[in-house]
């Protein structure tokens, strides 16, 4: 889904969100694999992401192409800090969800940068017909689950153990709905 940039002031910072283009595919890999090491949270380890750079074009240009899909990435001051995205669903029964996933850089969280994407992404897929909005995250990532919260998203649902760490620990995930 290809959207109209949009442009924040983020403390006298310009932060402008937009769709992500296929020149940019290695630099995304390497955010990919940047994040994936910063993080306990996110479900994969960094020597998994495997995608190529004719992968990742291939990615943005679908998502692009898309209706249901949208992958925005954030820059601040022209400097990439993260990705937010819509994954829709192409059954019609459930054409009425989508799933969102966000990654900031760990030096990029607890500006405000999140709240922003969240929100935007939130109105684009209201303004496309979307009636709930659905994540999952991390039982133990409290930063996340408060905004995510105070944006009105209520937990539904916890999956026990649905993520084991190389050290043998394991960590629960929460089902969140926002309803539009």
């Amino acid at each position: 889904m290809i959207v109209k940039p949009k442009e924040f002031d983020l403390n006298g910072r310009k932060l402008v969100l937009r769709n992500a283009e296929e020149d940019e595919a290695e630099m995304l890999l390497k955010y990919l694999k940047q994040v994936y090491a910063e993080t306990p949270f996110l479900i994969q380890e960094p020597d998994e992401i495997t995608f190529t750079i004719a992968d990742e074009k291939k990615y943005i240009k679908e998502n692009n192409d898309s209706d249901s899909d949208l992958l925005l990435i954030g820059m601040l001051d022209g400097k990439h800090v993260g990705n937010c995205s819509l994954m829709g669903n192409h059954a019609r029964r459930l054409e009425h969800r989508t799933s969102l996933g966000i990654v900031l850089y760990l030096e990029y969280t607890g500006l405000g940068i999140g709240r922003i994407m969240i929100e935007e992404v939130c109105k684009i897929a209201k303004d496309n017909g979307i009636e709930q909005v659905e994540l999952e995250v991390a039982a133990n990532n409290r930063n996340a689950i408060s905004l995510y919260n105070k944006l009105g998203f209520e937990k539904v649902a916890t999956l026990p153990n649905n993520m084991k760490y190389s050290d043998g620990t394991y960590t629960d995930v929460h089902f969140m709905v926002k309803y539009l």
